[in-house]
């Protein structure tokens, strides 16, 4: 089991892990590879490397973005928990929404937010296209984040429309997404968005990790997300 004084010496530049947060990611290291075990959640599964590629990977957000105070904060096909899940141990501040659409992940993230002690935190079952058309969602948080493969033009549909006029969409992604970029001015202007900071970190393993930071700037149109087929085969 990896030294979890290390990843509080990885952060000390911008955060404050105190004891009650580290035994809180050891826990979530334990119960991340039990349940691999059952139902894929991960394909990293050595604790050394979920905690640098996993929970190295998502605090490194708190480096480059100042989220405020009891920040509402909704993890966008949250998986199994990253960067939502991270974030709150964090910072148990945060008003957190975990929305995925394959329920056996949420039921994990359920037994571990118990496990945790985290009573606070909404889970949400939906396609995340669904959910942006609720009204006690849309438009509501101040940011959306997410962490997945999906290229940003499409990634934005998924999340913009749950971000409030005046907060963000932060989107973590690998070394592809200068030229992703490239391809998603138009889906940021559509969507009321427009590019702010994209910040890039090397992890200590050498991986390169890039944040990308798109402001709220206006509503988005009512027709927005349109139905996943839709996204997929044209993305804006």
């Amino acid at each position: 089991m990896p030294n979890y004084e290390t990843l509080k010496n990885l952060t000390s530049g911008y955060l404050n892990l105190d004891d009650k947060s580290l035994e809180r990611f050891k826990t979530y290291s334990e119960m991340l590879i039990e349940w691999n075990n059952k139902i894929n959640l991960t394909a990293i599964t050595e604790p050394d490397e979920v905690m640098i590629k996993h929970f190295l990977d998502c605090l490194i957000t708190f480096k480059n973005v100042d989220i405020p105070q009891n920040a509402s904060v909704i993890d966008v096909g949250t998986g199994a928990g990253f960067p939502g899940m991270v974030l709150k141990i964090a910072r148990p501040d945060i008003k957190l929404t975990l929305l995925d659409g394959l329920n056996k992940r949420l039921v994990f993230l359920k037994e571990l937010c118990d496990t945790l002690g985290f009573c606070d935190v909404q889970i949400i079952h939906t396609r995340a296209e669904d959910g942006a058309k609720k009204t006690e969602l849309r438009e509501k948080y101040d940011f959306a984040t997410a962490r997945a493969v999906a290229k940003l033009n499409v990634l934005s549909e998924y999340c913009l429309p749950y971000v409030k006029v005046g907060g963000s969409f932060l989107a973590l992604k690998g070394p592809t997404a200068p030229e992703e970029l490239d391809n998603a001015e138009n889906a940021f202007k559509v969507l009321g968005g427009k590019l702010d900071e994209v910040f890039r970190e090397v992890l200590p393993n050498g991986d390169v990790r890039v944040i990308v930071k798109v402001k709220k700037i206006s509503q988005t149109p009512t027709n927005y997300p349109r139905i996943s087929a839709k996204i997929s085969k044209k993305p804006l």
